[in-house]
């Protein structure tokens, strides 16, 4: 992409700034009482899903402010440059084509399409090969469980997926593994038969160091076992680029899958990365959710920002990041089912977003991506919610709210959707001290004792909320549900003026980890380390006795 002005070089910025002061002092329910038909001009439809902004402090005059914000910033062409394979990633270099993954059609792209439809084919046929009773471990035990081992990208929208399409699932049970912690795979493992456990380990070097030392232990488990290094490919597959190394572990190229350098981990659910996924659904229900992902890629590829779902909800984040001052988003799935999507946005979010240079590598004077947190309703409602209604901070939430439920007990999801719609029209209107001080006198205090307690009733109110709603929690909605964020996350970082898709912020915490391990394992000195750094190391040594 070319280069694009900053946020605040955009003509539109200065006059933003004067309508978020004007907005902050009026309310959320004074903008409705002037405006009878807000709930439903500030409502979208897209893909199966349901948005609506309407309780946020946001005007009309402001939401056109943002609208031509984001022309000045010269979002359409950044997303038709996204879709055309242009190098939206700059400082690597490369694509970002992960709305590729889940397409019927090339869109012009021929030669990675066939790469994509390749990899389909061995997802498939793997995924009907377990399914169907026809793959065998060493014990001649027919595969009933699968472990994937990876982690951020490799384990975060796997595990989510699987999670939330427990409905769906098939025969295999799957599981996943992501901490280097010994505990993480070993409790994994204590109700598992070797015989009859297949790994899938996610790497594309083949060398992340959490994934790989949990290999070797898999590996090691499996030998201890009773198979043999020749057994293994029956109980090994891998999502690597690096066919060698997996080789030398013991995975034939014969089960390996293709990763490629123009999908980020983070976008790589749709790839070979969520062959766990493939196979705990059944090909035909994740064949669903790339569907349901490629209708939210038609819906943000072809709409106008107006009416765009993903750039709508960017600029809500851009809103109250840069302009009302907030400095954290709150995500609230109101579906258990869903309550890994605040693990999987974080990462999505901060670390595509959480960047401090623009694209040309100019120091940014304003926030980016704010900090993103969040928790399943109802757990969140006795844990954290109490700073929503009256900390100091600002939370936007998102509410995220299937209407039906696939348990069979609609009595009680009836009262988890009046607990989602509560919470939200609560954060908006909240109690004012008089009614504090009124509903205090009802419960029979008397009029100092109720007067005194009234601020510790009171709720500040006017605290924004989207809601967005689908008929149900399915494949096809699922995959809208990811790809709706991740368009939203593209289009925030392109009003910000940065690349979404590096994250070289990583790279340096490994560098340093590399020599703290190769320290306490005494292979060199630790002179290059810092005091606290030193004396930490030592404790550790002294621990192991």
């Amino acid at each position: 992409m070319a280069a694009r002005p900053l946020l605040t070089e955009l003509a539109d910025y200065r006059p933003l700034q004067a309508f978020a002061t004007q907005l902050q002092a009026t309310s959320i329910e004074a903008l409705f009482a002037a405006d009878p038909a807000r709930a439903g001009d500030f409502t979208l439809a897209a893909a199966g899903l349901r948005l609506d902004f309407s309780k946020h402090l946001l005007s009309r005059p402001a939401l056109a402010g943002l609208l031509r914000l984001a022309e000045q910033a010269r979002l359409p062409a950044a997303i038709t440059a996204l879709f055309d394979g242009d190098k939206v990633n700059n400082t690597e270099d490369r694509p970002a084509l992960h709305t590729l993954l889940r397409a019927t059609s090339s869109h012009g792209l021929d030669t990675e399409f066939d790469e994509v439809r390749k990899g389909r084919a061995q997802m498939r046929q793997w995924a009907q090969r377990l399914n169907n009773g026809e793959q065998s471990g060493f014990s001649g035990a027919v595969i009933t469980d699968v472990v994937n081992i990876g982690i951020g990208g490799s384990d975060l929208g796997p595990r989510l997926v699987s999670e939330a399409l427990r409905p769906f699932h098939g025969d295999i049970s799957c599981h996943y593994v992501a901490n280097v912690d010994p505990a993480d795979l070993q409790d994994t493992l204590l109700e598992l038969d070797p015989g009859s456990t297949l790994f899938i380990v996610c790497s594309k070097s083949f060398r992340t160091e959490e994934t790989l030392t949990n290999s070797l232990a898999a590996r090691n488990w499996m030998l201890n076992a009773g198979a043999s290094v020749a057994d293994l490919d029956r109980h090994f597959l891998a999502v690597t680029s690096n066919l060698q190394a997996a080789a030398d572990f013991g995975i034939p190229a014969a089960n390996c899958l293709p990763m490629w350098d123009w999908v980020g981990g983070r976008y790589s659910v749709w790839s070979a990365v969520g062959l766990s996924c493939a196979i705990a659904v059944g090909w035909e229900h994740f064949e669903q959710f790339l569907a349901g992902a490629e209708a939210m890629d038609e819906h943000f590829h072809g709409c106008p920002l107006q009416a765009n779902m993903p750039a709508l909800m960017g600029l809500l984040e851009l809103w109250y990041c840069n302009f009302l001052g907030a400095g954290n988003h709150v995500v609230l799935p109101y579906d258990h089912s869903l309550r890994k999507l605040p693990d999987f946005l974080q990462q999505l979010t901060m670390e595509s977003n959480g960047k401090r240079v623009s694209r040309d590598g100019r120091q940014l004077a304003y926030s980016t991506a704010p900090v993103l947190w969040g928790s399943a309703g109802t757990i969140g409602q006795h844990s954290f919610h109490q700073l929503l209604h009256q900390g100091t901070l600002l939370c936007p939430a998102d509410f995220v709210l299937p209407l039906t439920t696939h348990t069979g007990m609609p009595e009680q999801h009836r009262r988890l959707v009046a607990n989602g719609l509560a919470q939200s029209r609560t954060l908006m209107v909240g109690r004012s001290a008089d009614a504090a001080r009124e509903a205090l006198l009802q419960r029979g205090l008397d009029e100092a004792e109720a007067t005194r307690l009234a601020p510790h009733l009171a709720m500040p109110g006017n605290r924004p909320s989207s809601v967005l709603t689908m008929d149900s929690v399915n494949p096809s909605t699922l995959g809208a549900l990811l790809a709706l964020y991740e368009h939203r996350t593209f289009c925030s970082g392109v009003l910000w003026g940065i690349n979404s898709f590096d994250q070289w912020g990583v790279e340096l915490g490994k560098e340093i980890g590399t020599r703290i391990l190769a320290q306490l394992a005494g292979e060199s000195a630790g002179g290059d380390m810092d005091p606290a750094t030193r004396r930490l190391m030592d404790e550790w040594r002294a621990a192991q006795g």
